[in-house]
């Protein structure tokens, strides 16, 4: 059953117990710019001699603090919604939806679809974690 995470504490605990890290991607707009929210799992995200996160020219992401991460997540409103945790298993899907939306995804909350880091030219495959 989906769980809606609304505390920086808990949200952040949920991420790092599967070896997430917070990114952030600017899109510009019209009139502004407007900043993606997304999570990367585990540790081949990352890059090992100088521990950067994914190629921000490759997938558009970059990696940031927690900080400026949930800055961002207040700003645009919006909460994490998560699948209970199965005995033995750590699920990292995630969905974020807007805060007081009784955990509905809004246009605000939707995100474009999902670069592997693997492969940063597939696009549309989830990340599950199996």
């Amino acid at each position: 059953m989906p769980k809606l995470l609304s505390e920086r504490s808990e949200i952040r605990q949920w991420a790092e117990a599967r070896a997430g890290y917070p990114m952030l991607m600017d899109m510009p707009d019209v009139t502004s710019s407007r900043a993606l929210l997304q999570i990367t799992f585990g540790q081949h995200a990352l890059n090992s001699d100088r521990n950067e996160g994914p190629d921000p020219i490759t997938t558009g992401y970059q990696l940031v603090s927690w900080d400026d991460w949930f800055a961002e997540l207040d700003r645009q409103g919006l909460v994490l919604r998560v699948n209970d945790d199965r005995p033995g298993r750590l699920d990292n899907d995630f969905e974020f939806v807007a805060r007081g939306g009784g955990g509905e995804t809004t246009d605000a909350a939707r995100q474009p679809p999902v670069v592997s880091v693997e492969d940063p030219g597939v696009q549309g495959r989830i990340n599950r974690g199996e």
